[in-house]
């Protein structure tokens, strides 16, 4: 077996690290203000609120699973052990989907923040999609980062935990000073409309979330590479997605009281226009914002390149994918295949240029939400099939959490849907989602009648196995305490 290979090193600051800047990113930086002047202020936050119950529950229900369960893959694993072969594949692919989305939505907003550091650096027309003018210059800068960071990816575990932290912090100082700033700098009036385009305007901002959410997920992926109690596991998981909520709520609040609608409408990069306004028009804290800014973009991009190459590699050695997928770096011990047909993906993504940003978002979202539908099912099927499976970060309330977040993930869903007012647009992020479905149905049915059903069924029985003989877990639970 291949998986044992994997190198064991993740304590809790790096696993905590992960998940938060997986989950911050870029979208902070690039988006509050659509969220602001699209449903208003407290409509925005409000939104953020119900997304951020909505993956609390989801989050707790993959805090008990990924304790009891912590092998890589994570969903690959839960959904198998509940439902079976087919639903796993569904619901493992659908989170790649939302995994690759970010990836490629990282390599699009990277060349965005040099527009606001060096202005009409894009020169070089290659072509026009939906109305956004391609340059040589910026597609250069994010294919050039998409390289970069599928390197350091490739390289190991090790460098890309060290580089993870480091730039979360830079984060941190960053939205703090924001916060801050503009929170003692602004004023109430500024913050008005507090709600705006009704239902509508609501239910868009809502539909963002999954995306901006979507990081915690990763510390079940890379649950094999975390030297700790499978119990800390579950914790350090929800405590990542609290402070993702605080963080996004205390955005929004910040940026809505220092700028008005019309200086958001008027903005590039509204973030760093706000850390500039909170302090008296600086540029140079405008550009501590931007570097912020920079550090969100690896840490997020750092992290679904973790999660997604886990996700895959799980799948191929389940033999529903392509075998190849799942071989480990000899040196490194990483997914390398893996990694490298994700920075296939993430190398391509800044050619469909800046517009690109919505539809990653949106066909992203629906992916992700999919998958987290798909592991609440799983959750409350297992409460029911094994009982007595060891639960080291065990739910109380029995499955009443689990048809919470599996209700509330349905109805997200629905919002996605042709006839709703924050619909998936046609054709671009429809495209995306049937291309990504038609793609994986393809690949899973070459994989399965090369590999054969009972090739994948023996794997997963042999993978769950390992669950009761982990080793190590009493004495990591002694030192713990």
């Amino acid at each position: 077996m291949n998986d044992p290979k994997l190198l064991k090193i993740l304590g809790n600051r790096d696993v905590l690290a992960l998940a938060f800047g997986a989950m911050i990113g870029w979208g902070w930086v690039v988006t509050t203000g659509l969220w602001i002047t699209g449903a208003g202020s407290l409509g925005a936050i409000l939104a953020f609120v119900i997304g951020g119950i909505l993956v609390i529950f989801v989050g707790l229900t993959y805090a008990e699973l990924a304790s009891a369960i912590p092998l890589a893959g994570g969903e690959h694993v839960y959904s198998y052990k509940a439902m079976g072969r087919g639903a796993s594949f569904i619901t493992t692919w659908a989170i790649i989907l939302g995994y690759v989305s970010v990836v490629a939505f990282e390599a699009v907003a990277l060349p965005t923040v040099f527009e606001y550091l060096i202005p009409n650096y894009s020169q070089g027309h290659l072509y026009t999609i939906a109305g956004w003018d391609v340059t040589i210059t910026w597609a250069g800068v994010g294919i050039l980062g998409s390289i970069l960071v599928t390197w350091v990816n490739y390289r190991g575990i090790k460098l890309t935990t060290a580089i993870n932290f480091i730039f979360t912090l830079l984060i941190i100082i960053a939205g703090v000073l924001l916060i801050t700033g503009s929170s003692i700098g602004g004023s109430t009036e500024n913050m008005k409309p507090l709600f705006d385009h009704g239902i509508s305007g609501l239910l868009t901002v809502l539909i963002m979330t999954p995306f901006m959410f979507v990081g915690f997920d990763v510390i079940p992926q890379a649950s094999e590479e975390i030297n700790l109690p499978q119990k800390r596991i579950g914790q350090l998981l929800i405590l990542s997605v609290i402070f993702a909520v605080v963080w996004y709520i205390s955005i929004i609040f910040g940026v809505s009281r220092i700028l008005t609608p019309e200086e958001m409408n008027a903005s590039n990069l509204v973030t760093a226009d706000a850390m500039a306004k909170a302090f008296g028009g600086s540029k140079l804290m405008a550009n501590v914002l931007i570097l912020g800014g920079i550090g969100g973009i690896i840490t997020s991009w750092i992290g679904f390149y973790i999660g997604g190459s886990r996700a895959i590699y799980a799948l191929a050695n389940a033999g529903m994918l392509p075998k190849a997928l799942g071989e480990l770096h000899p040196k490194y011990k990483t997914p390398y295949k893996a990694i490298l047909l994700i920075g296939v993906f993430s190398t391509l993504a800044p050619l469909m240029g800046r517009p690109a940003l919505v539809w990653l978002v949106d066909s992203g979202g629906l992916g992700l939400v999919v998958s987290w539908f798909m592991v609440a099912v799983s959750f409350i099927i297992l409460r029911k099939k094994a009982p007595t499976m060891k639960r080291p970060f065990k739910l109380r309330g029995g499955t009443k959490v689990g048809w919470i977040a599996m209700f509330m993930t349905l109805g997200i869903t629905t919002l996605y849907m042709p006839g709703m007012p924050s619909a998936l647009v046609w054709p671009y992020e429809w495209v995306i989602v049937f291309v990504w479905a038609a793609l994986g149905v393809i690949l899973y049915k070459i994989s399965v009648h090369k590999y054969g059903k009972k090739y994948s069924d023996d794997h997963m029985k042999e993978e769950l196995a390992r669950v009761v003989e982990y080793e190590g877990e009493e004495e990591l639970e002694r030192k713990d305490a």
